[in-house]
């Protein structure tokens, strides 16, 4: 399974916000937000700080998507 934030960037611009104003709004390190730029899994502690300052859902900041691999094994 492969984590998209798509969602969560195009949330920051319409708050007029850049990933280091995240970064500070929420404490979370500069490799955290790396780590999401490159779509890897962060923990669930992240991704609650930021709701809490973006005023979200998980739901609305990362997507979860198949590969095609795990599809065909269906």
């Amino acid at each position: 399974m492969v984590v998209s934030y798509k969602k969560l960037w195009k949330l920051l611009i319409d708050h007029d916000m850049m990933k280091k104003d995240l970064q500070k709004a929420t404490g979370i390190s500069w490799a955290t937000v790396t780590k999401m730029s490159k779509g890897e899994i962060v923990s669930t502690e992240v991704l609650m700080k930021i709701c809490k300052v973006l005023h979200c859902n998980v739901g609305d900041i990362v997507d979860f998507i198949e590969t095609s691999e795990e599809i065909e094994v269906k």
